[in-house]
């Protein structure tokens, strides 16, 4: 990587990120039809992947970022991972924040989709109604308590 500081090429000294989360903090009121990622304010789910990133060593090569509506509200809480490499970005839907250490330990640290949270590309921008023509099951199911 090239960095052009004054016209001239220089090396860059900081890596590529491995892993860049942006976490929907979205609000909205909570009665709202398409939910709320973010209802308190708190930003919960992104403070605490920051914490495991920095806690578990992978700062500055990991980073989770505040985002603003990621367009996947009635699957939210939501977060995507974009990997930094070729692979396509990890979209995960319903999301708690005691998730948080599973995601940095099976998704940024072991390289799996966690599939209970998954959201597969064709769910993506579809408001929860999933692909055209799947009628049989209108949203992916409610995750158990």
């Amino acid at each position: 990587m090239v960095a052009l500081i004054d016209g001239d090429a220089h090396a860059a000294t900081m890596p590529n990120f491995q892993h860049l989360i942006f976490v929907c903090t979205n609000q909205r009121d909570a009665a709202h039809p398409r939910g709320c990622c973010n209802p308190d304010g708190a930003n919960e789910i992104r403070n605490r992947l920051q914490a495991e990133i920095k806690q578990r060593g992978l700062a500055p090569l990991a980073r989770a970022c505040t985002a603003g509506c990621l367009e996947q509200c009635e699957l939210g809480p939501t977060l995507v991972i974009y990997p930094g490499d070729s692979r396509p970005p990890i979209w995960y839907g319903r999301v708690r924040p005691s998730d948080v250490t599973r995601i940095v330990e099976e998704t940024l640290i072991g390289g799996r989709v966690l599939e209970d949270l998954h959201i597969p590309p064709d769910w993506l921008n579809t408001r929860g109604l999933g692909p055209p023509g799947d009628g049989a099951n209108p949203q992916p199911a409610p995750r158990s308590t």
